[in-house]
């Protein structure tokens, strides 16, 4: 598993079509569910996941912080020991303003924990800024 995290705009989806090109793609931002992942992999291709954010702040509206915290570190965990490759694309936020709103507070926490997790799991961690990727890991 590979992990690529930064800010808006940054380049991620670029560098990750450039790096692992025929890649099929889950995203949210497409309205996709985090659940399909299972009914896309393929033997031999790549799974690239994004839209971490967006599936966050929706669990946040019927579960604990602790229990999401545990189903992403059960999600990651799997795809670090799948044989098919997993490319996660996540929207770092923890810089920047601190959110008015306690929800986009509670999204942008757990956001940073699970990031961490992430990190655990992935073999390789890349970190965009302003088009330039850097390996972290």
């Amino acid at each position: 598993m590979q992990l690529v995290i930064g800010g808006a705009y940054s380049g991620k989806r670029r560098f990750v079509r450039e790096m692992w090109e025929g890649a099929v793609w889950l995203s949210a931002y497409n309205g996709e569910n985090l659940e399909d992942w299972s009914h896309l992999i393929q033997i031999g291709k790549t799974l690239v996941i994004e839209g971490f954010e967006i599936w966050v702040s929706n669990d946040l509206k019927e579960n604990s912080l602790q229990m999401i915290r545990e189903k992403y570190k059960h999600l990651f965990q799997q795809w670090s020991e799948s044989d098919c490759q997993f490319i996660l694309i996540m929207l770092e936020m923890g810089k920047g303003i601190v959110p008015l709103e306690e929800k986009d507070r509670k999204t942008r926490d757990i956001m940073g924990w699970l990031q961490q997790d992430a990190v655990k799991y992935s073999e390789e961690v890349y970190y965009m800024w302003h088009g330039l990727a850097k390996r972290m890991k």
